[in-house]
């Protein structure tokens, strides 16, 4: 911590360039973005006032956001990412460290963002996500490198070998600290070394070479010694030769080393309390004296026992020749049984090992199955539903313009079940969070009905809905988690009620002025639920019978994900059937109401810009997915130029311009994120979008940390793709 503080001093002060003469014209500076954030460090760093810091930090946030200051504004973010460092704040630091970058020249290598790299490595290696931190550590050391700036460099290179370190990769670790004891010359960064020569101690004690282990902490402490030395460390090296020496019995040597680190301490007396509790010092202190006092109360306690108990002597032979006949015998049958113990404990223990095994590797088997299960399925359904998308546009006829919103609303649904097969585990462990967006729940309930009107006709059912009228206002809630409750109901209860009567009624229980509470029932007449599977079928894979399944077929998995998605909205499920003959299924949902129309036209967005002279390099390999994304942007007739692979729109990019890429992420060769990165090497101002079905070892932080702006999941909205494109194009 204190290498990182004398980093963060030494670079940004230096780089805000803030002279003495000028705290001469505080008049004229009140309003500077210098001014405010010399302030908070100030009260960062000598006052730990972090309120006040922060405060003085936003001012100058403030003000060069009116001035548009945006080099300044990157200087705010790096400081305010410091404090809520410091704050132990890792998820606000890592987010305004970022802020930080984005807002920095990339063009203009400076120390400032060398920094915010390094500290946002600090910070990825604080929450232990050790990748993204080496990927930062590497772009701060690049920098320092063009920057000519080798000090910094080697602090960075100490922090990559104690992650080698603490990863137990040794070799690269001690790799690393000799490297770093080479070239460590300046006398200001001494800490450096001496803390590169007692990681080394500790990497040969762990291996368990006492005498190389010793020879670097001695000349850990010698150089130390030389150099401006630092209490802090030179207790740590004390301690630890002391605690080495006495594990090889050297104890001359341990009490030696001891009682140096002892001095150390009773020399530092009140000032102690900045670099160890005063309560350690007087338990070491203490130690000695009660080490003193029980040597002596064991000479005196030993002449006490042999003029008491000499006459006894032969009496107490003859006693413990007994009493060690008694103990060899029970030893020599508890030695028996402990044999037999041990022997059973490590069948048991190899037993269990290799269950172990088998069960890491089905998880890893499983997590790659999902991951390959995500992208096949997401990148098909693209197709679909924007070929959908685009026949809607093309003025369907009427009697094709009902099947193509059945197809479009099942796509939709069809996408938003497999997330949800994809992701059980997260609905089970509640990360999934609830939407609140506006619908109306009349046309909600039709659309479903619309769906399910061909399974219907199959079953010969009689649909009968019974839905409030009063309900006459949109609802905020989450309309995707509520489709898929009530689709899997009523999907049982057709399956399972052939030429029978299902009921799905909607009703209002309770109501104030800004909510409502929705009562749903599915009810049927079919075969009904027999009432000792009824407490087991909500469990994933369950269904009343095995004939059942024979007859009816289905996963088991409807019932299952509807308990955990109403879980999730705040609901229960119940269920009432008699075991002969129909099953009633009901639940409660509390929505609050909107004032706001839902938009049910399937018309594409307006937009009132012109983009007619905007250019777009799409880079993707699927010809379908080249198609579609096509027709979508000459529908606001923006020209579109394609390329099927990352490696020729690499060399593509060097000889022309174009106002946004589209780039696939899984391309054959050099993927997305890989093109992305080269591509940033000559040009970092045009704006790289991802298109990607996106899997399980993805996510938008990792692809954003290649230099892309953004992210669009396939298979995308066409309202949000337009949003995003729209965006990027007007901001250019």
């Amino acid at each position: 911590m204190q290498i990182k503080r004398y980093l963060f001093s030494l670079l940004f002060l230096t780089s805000l360039s803030y002279s003495q003469s000028l705290y001469k014209e505080t008049t004229k500076i009140n309003d500077s973005v210098d001014y405010f954030l010399e302030v908070a460090v100030f009260n960062k760093d000598d006052k730990k006032s972090f309120n006040k810091a922060i405060i003085y930090t936003e001012k100058a946030i403030e003000y060069a956001k009116e001035n548009n200051l945006n080099e300044k504004l990157a200087d705010c973010y790096l400081v305010l990412g410091s404090i809520h460092f410091d704050l132990n704040k890792m998820d606000s630091a890592i987010e305004n460290f970022i802020r930080s970058i984005n807002y920095y020249n990339k063009k203009e290598k400076s120390t400032n963002l060398a920094l915010a790299y390094y500290n946002l490595g600090n910070c990825y290696l604080e929450k232990n996500k050790t990748d993204l931190s080496e990927i930062y550590f590497n772009k701060s050391a690049q920098l320092y490198n063009q920057l000519n700036f080798p000090d910094a460099i080697d602090l960075i290179n100490l922090q990559k070998g104690i992650i080698q370190k603490n990863k137990h990769n040794y070799s690269e670790a001690e790799i690393i600290f000799q490297n770093i004891i080479t070239d460590v010359t300046n006398e200001d960064f001494i800490d450096t070394k001496v803390e590169a020569l007692f990681q080394l101690g500790q990497i040969y004690f762990i291996k368990k070479n006492n005498v190389r282990s010793i020879q670097y902490f001695e000349k850990s402490l010698k150089t130390n010694k030389s150099g401006n030395k630092n209490i802090q460390l030179e207790i740590k090296i004390l301690k630890e030769l002391s605690k080495l020496y006495q594990s090889t019995q050297q104890f001359e040597k341990s009490n030696f080393y001891l009682e140096k680190y002892a001095e150390i301490l009773d020399s530092i007396g009140s000032d102690f309390n900045n670099l160890i509790s005063e309560n350690t010092f007087n338990e070491i202190k203490f130690d000695k004296q009660l080490q003193t006092i029980e040597q002596l109360d064991k000479e005196k306690k030993s002449q006490q026992r042999t003029l008491r108990f000499s006459k006894l002597i032969s009496i107490l032979s003859i006693a413990l020749i007994s009493i060690l006949s008694l103990l060899s015998l029970s030893l020599y049958k508890n030695n028996k049984i402990r044999i037999s113990t041990n022997k059973l404990l490590k069948t048991k223990n190899k037993e269990l090992i290799a269950q172990k095994e088998k069960v890491e590797l089905a998880s890893k088997a499983r997590s790659k199955f999902l991951a390959t299960v995500s992208h096949e399925l997401r990148t098909p359904l693209n197709a679909i539903n924007g070929i959908t998308y685009l026949l809607l546009q093309e003025n369907p006829k009427p009697s094709q313009l009902e099947y193509l919103k059945s197809l479009e609303f099942s796509g939709n649904y069809l996408l938003n079940f497999i997330n949800d097969i994809l992701e059980i585990n997260r609905l089970e462990s509640n990360k999934v969070s609830n939407e609140k967006i506006n619908f109306n729940i009349v046309e909600l309930a039709e659309n479903i009905k619309t769906s399910f009107n061909e399974f219907i006709s199959e079953n010969n059912i009689d649909f009968r809905t019974n839905i409030d009228s009063s309900i006459n206002y949109n609802l905020i809630g989450d309309q995707t988690k509520l489709s898929q409750v009530l689709i899997n109901l009523l999907n049982n209860a057709i399956k399972f009620s052939k030429n029978g009567i299902v009921w799905l009624t909607i009703k209002k229980s309770f109501e104030t002025k800004d909510e409502v509470v929705l009562f749903f029932e599915i009810k049927d007449n079919g075969i009904g639920i027999p009432l000792d599977k009824q407490d087991s079928i909500f469990d994933s894979f369950s269904q009343g019978s095995v004939e059942i399944n024979r007859t009816f077929g289905g996963t088991g998995l409807g019932l299952s994900i509807v308990k955990k998605i109403l879980e999730i909205m705040g609901s229960q499920i119940t269920l009432s059937s008699d075991g002969k003959s129909g099953s009633t299924f009901s639940f409660s949902i509390n929505f609050k109401k909107s004032n706001t129309i839902t938009n049910t036209d399937n018309s594409e967005p307006v937009l009132e810009i012109d983009t007619s002279n905007k250019k777009i390099l799409l880079v993707e390999d699927n010809k379908i997915n080249q198609m579609i994304t096509q027709k979508m942007l000459d529908r606001k007739n923006i020209a579109c130029v394609i390329i099927d692979n990352g490696e020729d729109a690499i060399e593509h990019m060097k000889t022309n311009s174009y106002d946004l890429i589209l780039m696939d992420v899984h391309l054959p060769g050099i993927n997305g994120t890989e093109a992305t990165a080269e591509i940033r090497k000559f040009n970092s101002t045009i704006p790289i979008i991802a298109l990607t079905a996106i899997s399980l070892n993805e996510n938008r932080e990792m692809l954003l940390s290649f230099g892309m702006n953004d992210v669009i999941t396939k298979p995308f909205l066409p309202e949000k793709f337009y949003e995003i494109v729209i965006q990027y194009l007007t901001n250019k």
